[in-house]
Formats: C-alpha cells, sequence, structure tokens
C-alpha cells in the first residue's frame, strides 16, 4: 500500500461527492497500490459504502469519526491510513486522473519533501463576476504556473507564498503522524479548522507549517492538478465576507503558534474601534469587494484579541 487518500465530509452534497468518486475511480495508478478512506465526520443520515459503489473506486472504505469537525476527521484518517502518502481531498475536489501517480513520482524524487500540492483550478456551477476576481484564493483556487517550486525545510522558515491548499495536499505518513501527536497535547488546535457552520480555515496551514518547521521541505508541482467544484452559493458577497472573516482570524492564530505573527496581540475592547476606522478606510459603502476586504479586517482584529485572551500580552 503507497498512498492513502484521506476524503473527510459531513453531509455531502451527493452530486459532487460522486464527481469527486469517480475521479478517484479514474486514476491511473493501479487500485492495489493505494485506499481511498472516507472519513463520515458525523453526518445526519450516515454514509454507506454499498450505495456509493457504482461511482467509488474498489479501494474505498467508509470510517465513522463522530467528533464534528475537519481536524477531527483528518487525524482519524490518518491513524487509519496504511499508506506512505497521504493525500487530502476535500468532497468537491475532482482529481486529475494521473495525479496518483505523479504524486508517488514527485515524493519518490526527493526524501526531503515532507508535503505537496499542484494547482486547483475552478469548474463554476455560475459564472463569477468580475468583482470576484480577487477573492478567488479564498475559495482554495491556485495556479502558480508551470515550474516546480520547492521551500526548504527548517526551525524558522517562512511561509512559502505556493503553500498547498488542503484541497488535494500530499503528505508523508510520517510527517503526518508527528502533526498529529502535536495536535494531540494541544487540543485546542481543532479550532483553528471547520466545524459545521463555521469558516475558520487554519488546519490546512498548521499541518503544512508544522512540516516545514520539523525540517522538510514543501513543494508546488504542476503536474499535481484538481479541479474544485464551486457551487453558486460560495459567490455571494455574504459568503466571501464570512470566509475571510473566518480565514484571517484562524490565520493570525496559526502565524502565532508558528512564531511568525507580524500582528502584535490586542485588548478585545479595541476590536469595535478599530473596525470603526478599518469600516471608513475601506470605504465599505463603495461596493461588494470593499465589504469583503473589510471582512478580512475584522478577523484580523478578532485574531489578535484572541491571542490576547489566550494569555499572551495585550498592548
Amino acid at each position: 500500500m503507497q498512498v492513502s487518500v484521506i476524503l473527510p465530509t459531513h453531509a455531502p452534497h451527493s452530486g459532487r461527492l460522486h464527481r469527486t468518486l469517480a475521479g478517484l475511480r479514474a486514476q491511473t495508478l493501479p487500485p492495489n497500490r493505494w485506499e481511498t478512506l472516507l472519513v463520515d465526520n458525523a453526518s445526519p443520515v450516515p454514509l454507506a459504502a454499498a450505495a456509493l459503489t457504482p461511482v467509488a473506486p474498489p479501494n474505498l472504505r467508509v470510517i465513522a469519526e463522530p467528533a464534528l469537525g475537519l481536524t477531527p476527521a483528518r487525524l482519524r484518517g490518518i491513524k487509519e491510513a496504511q499508506g506512505e502518502l497521504l493525500v487530502f481531498v476535500d468532497d468537491d475536489n475532482v482529481l486529475d486522473p494521473h495525479f496518483l501517480e505523479n504524486a508517488l513520482a514527485r515524493f519518490a524524487s526527493s526524501a526531503q519533501l515532507g508535503a505537496a500540492g499542484g494547482p486547483v483550478l475552478p469548474e463554476w456551477e455560475s459564472p463569477p463576476s468580475e468583482w470576484t476576481r480577487p477573492f478567488h484564493g479564498l475559495l482554495a483556487l491556485r495556479d502558480h504556473g508551470p515550474e516546480l517550486l520547492v521551500a526548504a525545510g527548517g526551525a524558522a522558515a517562512p511561509w512559502p507564498h505556493f503553500a498547498p491548499v488542503g484541497a488535494g495536499l500530499i503528505v508523508r505518513r510520517k510527517a503526518a503522524l508527528i502533526y498529529a501527536r502535536e495536535v494531540a497535547a494541544s487540543p485546542g488546535r481543532h479550532a483553528l479548522d471547520r466545524r459545521a457552520g463555521g469558516l475558520t480555515s487554519g488546519g490546512d496551514c498548521d499541518l503544512v507549517f508544522t512540516i516545514l518547521h520539523h525540517g522538510s521541505d514543501v513543494a508546488y508541482d504542476p503536474q499535481l492538478r484538481l479541479t474544485h467544484l464551486i457551487p453558486a452559493s460560495r459567490l455571494p458577497v455574504a459568503y466571501l465576507a464570512r470566509l475571510n472573516r473566518g480565514i484571517m482570524r484562524s490565520w493570525v492564530a496559526v502565524l502565532a503558534l508558528h512564531g511568525q505573527c507580524p500582528w502584535p496581540p490586542i485588548s478585545r475592547a479595541t476590536v469595535p474601534l478599530r473596525a470603526a476606522r478599518a469600516w471608513w478606510r475601506r470605504r465599505v459603502w463603495s461596493g461588494s469587494a470593499a465589504r469583503v476586504r473589510w471582512a478580512g479586517d475584522l478577523g484580523q482584529f478578532e485574531g489578535q484579541a484572541d491571542l490576547t485572551t489566550s494569555g499572551r500580552p495585550s498592548e
């Protein structure tokens, strides 16, 4: 067993999940060399392997994880996985047919490589408005071009701009086990990532930072392509604003956890005033893009206030 695909899901959209499973079924890597672990994360209607058989790869296992949240689901997948490479796939990702073969080749070429990802390209349910373009990165869309990019690991290694996102994130099993042990010793890190209804998104970054700071390299490989299926419900200004707020709040926490936060802790009592000033600076009344940017400011302030309440001194 060389590869374990870990697919966490909670009450999935059946059409998008079926596309994800069909993409796995179409992989060129022979099925006896990899497995698919579908982690059913407290879905109200439990998922059954038999119901998914017509579209799923033949190596599918369904595993129940009752603790709600993306981090507990991923940790369960890490615990159950048998492969030396772990590939994290969301329930709206369609991997390129050669993805797993290319992943094995990339990691075989460098023993120092601990984590990698590649281009994440959109398939829109409805064409996005032009004003949303600067915020497509919030939807985990990435394309850093046709060249291989590698960041060297080290205890103080900075965050690489091409770091992989959770969609299609590949990690070595031994690196994932280090992360799992650290999270077990610091369970507050579960709050860095999504739970039902929440839009915090720092768990991917925490995992990659942990791997990087334990000395392993991180790479972007243009051969590791996947398609992200994006429903129309993720394009309204209200959703993008909530998303930017949640991402920024958790990003502050991740940077602080790994000793690279450029912003000081602040008193929570100052957040409303800072938010009001940012509202005027962003000219929020001027349009949807300004509202989304202001929501990111608010998330940053809330993240800085969280640092104070976690025991760090206020400014």
